[in-house]
Protein backbone atom coordinates (compact mmCIF):
# COMPACT_ATOMS: atom_id res chain seq x y z
CA UNK A 1 0.00 0.00 0.00
CA UNK A 2 1.75 3.11 -1.25
CA UNK A 3 -0.12 5.47 1.11
CA UNK A 4 0.98 3.54 4.19
CA UNK A 5 4.50 3.14 2.87
CA UNK A 6 4.99 6.82 2.06
CA UNK A 7 3.85 7.78 5.57
CA UNK A 8 6.45 5.43 7.01
CA UNK A 9 9.13 6.82 4.69
CA UNK A 10 8.37 10.44 5.62
CA UNK A 11 8.30 9.65 9.35
CA UNK A 12 11.59 7.69 9.13
CA UNK A 13 13.33 10.46 7.19
CA UNK A 14 12.02 13.17 9.53
CA UNK A 15 13.31 11.23 12.55
CA UNK A 16 16.63 10.68 10.78
CA UNK A 17 17.00 14.41 10.07
CA UNK A 18 16.21 15.16 13.71
CA UNK A 19 18.87 12.66 14.82
CA UNK A 20 21.43 14.18 12.45
CA UNK A 21 20.67 17.70 13.66
CA UNK A 22 20.87 16.68 17.34
CA UNK A 23 24.20 14.91 16.76
CA UNK A 24 25.60 17.68 14.54
CA UNK A 25 25.97 15.32 11.58
CA UNK A 26 26.07 17.01 8.17
CA UNK A 27 26.22 13.97 5.88
CA UNK A 28 24.59 10.55 5.82
CA UNK A 29 25.04 8.04 3.03
CA UNK A 30 24.70 4.27 2.72
CA UNK A 31 27.83 2.18 2.69
CA UNK A 32 28.58 0.23 -0.45
CA UNK A 33 28.30 -3.00 1.55
CA UNK A 34 24.84 -2.03 2.84
CA UNK A 35 23.69 -1.12 -0.67
CA UNK A 36 24.79 -4.48 -2.06
CA UNK A 37 23.26 -6.36 0.87
CA UNK A 38 19.92 -4.56 0.39
CA UNK A 39 19.82 -5.23 -3.36
CA UNK A 40 20.59 -8.92 -2.71
CA UNK A 41 17.85 -9.12 -0.09
CA UNK A 42 15.27 -7.35 -2.28
CA UNK A 43 16.02 -9.70 -5.17
CA UNK A 44 16.04 -12.78 -2.94
CA UNK A 45 12.54 -11.90 -1.72
CA UNK A 46 11.36 -11.03 -5.24
CA UNK A 47 12.66 -14.35 -6.58
CA UNK A 48 9.96 -16.07 -4.50
CA UNK A 49 7.36 -14.39 -6.73
CA UNK A 50 6.55 -14.16 -10.43
CA UNK A 51 7.67 -10.52 -10.64
CA UNK A 52 11.18 -11.32 -11.96
CA UNK A 53 9.61 -13.12 -14.91
CA UNK A 54 7.81 -9.97 -16.04
CA UNK A 55 9.23 -7.56 -18.58
CA UNK A 56 8.27 -4.44 -16.62
CA UNK A 57 9.64 -1.39 -14.86
CA UNK A 58 9.73 -3.52 -11.69
CA UNK A 59 12.77 -5.14 -13.26
CA UNK A 60 14.11 -1.99 -14.89
CA UNK A 61 13.03 -3.27 -18.31
CA UNK A 62 11.72 0.13 -19.38
CA UNK A 63 15.28 1.43 -19.86
CA UNK A 64 17.27 -0.24 -22.64
CA UNK A 65 20.57 -1.65 -21.40
CA UNK A 66 19.67 -1.27 -17.71
CA UNK A 67 20.58 -4.32 -15.62
CA UNK A 68 17.55 -6.38 -14.63
CA UNK A 69 17.28 -5.81 -10.89
CA UNK A 70 14.05 -5.87 -8.91
CA UNK A 71 13.26 -2.39 -7.60
CA UNK A 72 10.44 -2.41 -4.98
CA UNK A 73 10.44 -4.39 -1.74
CA UNK A 74 7.81 -7.15 -1.70
CA UNK A 75 8.72 -8.72 1.64
CA UNK A 76 5.80 -7.07 3.39
CA UNK A 77 5.29 -3.71 5.02
CA UNK A 78 5.77 -5.05 8.55
CA UNK A 79 9.10 -6.64 7.61
CA UNK A 80 10.26 -3.47 5.84
CA UNK A 81 9.31 -1.33 8.84
CA UNK A 82 11.16 -3.68 11.17
CA UNK A 83 14.29 -3.52 9.00
CA UNK A 84 14.15 0.29 9.04
CA UNK A 85 13.60 0.36 12.80
CA UNK A 86 16.54 -1.99 13.32
CA UNK A 87 18.78 0.34 11.30
CA UNK A 88 17.87 3.17 13.67
CA UNK A 89 18.27 1.03 16.81
CA UNK A 90 21.78 0.14 15.64
CA UNK A 91 22.71 3.84 15.21
CA UNK A 92 22.00 3.89 11.48
CA UNK A 93 23.83 0.68 10.73
CA UNK A 94 24.77 0.55 7.07
CA UNK A 95 25.19 4.32 6.83
CA UNK A 96 28.29 6.47 7.05
CA UNK A 97 27.69 9.56 9.13
CA UNK A 98 29.97 12.55 8.95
Amino acid sequence: NVIVAIEQHVEWIAACLKYLREHKVDVIEPTLHAEHHWVEHVNEVADRTLFPLANSWYMGANIPGKPRVFLPYVGGFANYTQICNDVVKENYKGFSLG
